[in-house]
């Protein structure tokens, strides 16, 4: 009788942690806004009809979020003060299309669930929503989160990667948050979208260093079109794709640009540049199948990032706004 006790005891702590990271599960609404995922999707899908913007900013707000403060729509708070977490340099640069995204698309889940969904959870399945929308691949959104009751401007810096970060840096920054090299890869992989300012990458360009002052892992055609749109001294509002082949399409020309050495940021052209990563970046530049697998796993696990979950935090009304503010 002790052993099946014991036994009893050891599984329901298995269940405890397998349940793991706050307790996500798929369907988590299925009782109580049973239309959610329409919900969502209608919404994305009508604002990326009036700006592709809408794509790359909704999966770089997921990505800001979840490494700061956890995935908690915390990214989502304006303060009148100007010191809450979108406000911090590095969040400076987050498009507004992002942020319109989830506010619509909260405001039409309250139309029919009332204080039911959070915000968080509006964004993870946004996230999803607009990489299918790019061509990219779907996946069940695990569901549950609470919206956080922090949002500060000084928990922003040092928790998000930097584009001048080597491997090793990379390496340490994701895995802070449970995330290991090959689902950094994968990640990385959400450049294949999106823009950059010159700014972030013109050292590569003009001031590489004292027996270089272009970047020589740089494919020199490459770094000939970046300073045709990128002078120095360029209007700081300009910005580029990052990925000059494909930049609407989520795809895996991304890697394939990495090995041509094509990649914008320093620490995209890293993961091909060093031997720990090269195989990684080959394989997934020439099976786009594999990208996909781990693209979807690690958007997963990026999900169970730091969330809140049960009775932790609250459900936000407004996105903006915390729920007593």
């Amino acid at each position: 009788m002790e052993v099946l006790k014991r036994g009893l005891v050891l599984l329901m702590v298995f269940m405890v942690f397998q349940r793991g990271e706050g307790q996500l599960f798929e369907n988590f609404y299925r009782g109580t806004c049973p239309n959610l995922e329409m919900i969502v999707k209608q919404v994305v899908s009508t604002k990326f009809t009036q700006t592709f913007v809408t794509i790359p900013a909704t999966l770089r707000l997921f990505f800001h979020d979840c490494f700061v403060e956890g995935c908690d729509a915390s990214v989502m708070i304006a303060s009148p003060n100007g010191d809450a977490e979108k406000d911090a340099q590095d969040n400076l640069s987050l498009a507004g299309d992002g942020f319109d995204t989830v506010i619509k698309a909260k405001q039409a889940v309250e139309v029919q669930c009332p204080g039911i969904v959070s915000c968080a959870d509006i964004l993870a399945l946004a996230a999803r929503d607009v990489v299918v929308l790019a061509g990219g691949p779907s996946w069940e959104v695990e569901l549950g989160r609470r919206d956080g009751l922090v949002s500060q401007a000084s928990k922003v810096a040092g928790n998000l990667p930097d584009p001048e970060f080597n491997l090793v840096q990379l390496n340490t920054i994701f895995a802070k948050n449970n995330l290991t090299q090959f689902d950094m890869i994968a990640l990385s992989g959400a450049h294949t979208l999106g823009f950059s300012h010159c700014n972030r990458f013109s050292n590569r360009l003009y001031s590489f260093s004292s027996s270089s002052v272009v970047d020589p892992s740089l494919d020199p055609n490459y770094a000939q079109q970046l300073m045709q749109a990128c002078p120095q001294n360029v209007d700081p509002s300009i910005a580029i794709n990052i990925d000059p082949e494909t930049p609407r399409t989520f795809d895996n020309v991304y890697y394939q640009n990495l090995v041509s050495g094509k990649g914008l940021f320093t620490s995209d052209e890293v993961l091909f540049s060093d031997p720990a990563s090269q195989p990684t970046v080959s394989d997934f530049a020439s099976k786009p199948g594999n990208f996909n697998g781990a693209f979807i796993t690690a958007m997963r696990k990026l999900g169970r990032v730091g969330v809140k979950t049960g009775n932790e935090e609250e459900i936000r009304m407004d996105c903006t706004k915390f729920k007593d503010a």
